[in-house]
């Protein structure tokens, strides 16, 4: 880990990354979605369903393929989806001591919403730690992993990718963030479609605990 400690800026992706993917947050986002394209288009929530995981398997959202096929209001699918309830995200207090530690600046990097990024950080308690919030509006609704939000989000915050470090709990994502010549780290799960490419070499590092990893990272330095 000895060339993690020049690191000035540190990419998280969110949902599964900054808290655990075991507190199944995105399975409400994942079942609202199914709603919201079965009241839409007017379809059972099975055929809903098969819709939503081909236009993710396509396009790598749901919502840009919902965009491209049938003109939806993106702003309306982004609210209706990630309005779920984050109660039972708990403070972490080991991530927040870790994050405070971190020197260069702090962006979320998500295909999410900026409203359920800060939402989210507010329950875990480090909503107040970062620099930016580069969400799906900022892409313009192009997502993750096409090279063009990567590419944005580098040059709006100024990013020296050679000493910058992303956080994704899909690894596909972590692709575009190498080839630019990020350091990249897989937060280790079981969901196949996450999963899938894991062994690839454009990933770094890989854990199943981010605070643990970062308190790493700080004694380096």
């Amino acid at each position: 880990m000895k060339d993690l400690k020049d690191i000035k800026f540190w990419l998280f992706d969110l949902d599964n990354t900054l808290y655990d993917g075991a507190t199944k947050v995105f399975d409400q986002v994942d079942k609202k979605m199914s709603k919201f394209i079965s009241e839409k288009l007017n379809v059972g929530i099975e055929e809903a369903r098969r819709i939503q995981k081909n236009y993710f398997q396509e396009y790598n959202t749901t919502l840009n393929g919902m965009i491209k096929h049938h003109k939806i209001d993106a702003d309306e699918f982004l609210e209706f989806v990630h309005d779920v309830d984050l109660s039972f995200l708990n403070k972490d207090k080991d991530l927040e001591d870790e994050i405070k530690k971190l020197e260069g600046k702090k962006i979320i990097f998500t295909n999410g919403s900026r409203a359920h990024a800060l939402n989210v950080t507010k329950r875990i308690g480090i909503d107040k730690l970062f620099d930016g919030i580069f969400d799906i509006r900022d892409c313009e609704f192009i997502p993750k992993p096409s090279k063009e939000p990567y590419k944005k989000l580098v040059e709006n915050y100024k990013i020296e990718p050679q000493y910058c470090i992303f956080f994704e709990d899909i690894a596909r994502n972590l692709k575009p963030a190498y080839e630019l010549g990020m350091k990249t780290v897989w937060i280790k799960n079981n969901e196949p479609w996450a999963a899938k490419y894991s062994d690839s070499n454009f990933i770094n590092y890989k854990t199943d605990n981010l605070a643990k990893f970062l308190k790493e990272i700080n004694e380096l330095r």
